[in-house]
């Protein structure tokens, strides 16, 4: 078992607790929302997803967002997943991204989606 992110306590009041696969959704989450240059000693790990807050919806962001997004989970968690998807789309005022990827350990395939407001 692992830490579950975000840190909460569970009903017992033990620190709450969660399986492999909703970890690694949970560390895919903390490298989509985690901007560079706030990880000490990792000043490079991060998606630059909340930099785009102020920008315009568009299909150039949309395209530059999916590469570096798919080339940032592959270096920080390549050893965990294989990445085989990665869709950036924007609605309104959400872009909202979609990870397809396959657990190394257990060979499971996921697709979890996650919104970022911009």
């Amino acid at each position: 078992m692992q830490v579950d992110h975000p840190f909460h306590f569970d009903g017992r009041g033990h620190t709450a607790s969660t399986g492999e696969e909703d970890h690694v959704r949970d560390m895919i989450e903390q490298f989509l929302f985690t901007t560079a240059g706030e990880r000490v000693n990792r000043p490079d790990f991060g998606s630059g997803l909340l930099r785009q807050v102020f920008e315009p919806n568009r299909e150039e962001l949309e395209a530059v967002l999916q590469f570096t997004i798919q080339a940032g989970l592959q270096r920080w968690l390549g050893d965990l997943i294989e990445v085989r998807t990665v869709e950036v789309q924007s609605q309104d005022a959400t872009l909202w991204v979609t990870v397809g990827y396959l657990l190394r350990r257990t060979g499971a395939s996921r697709r979890d989606t996650f919104p970022g407001g911009v």
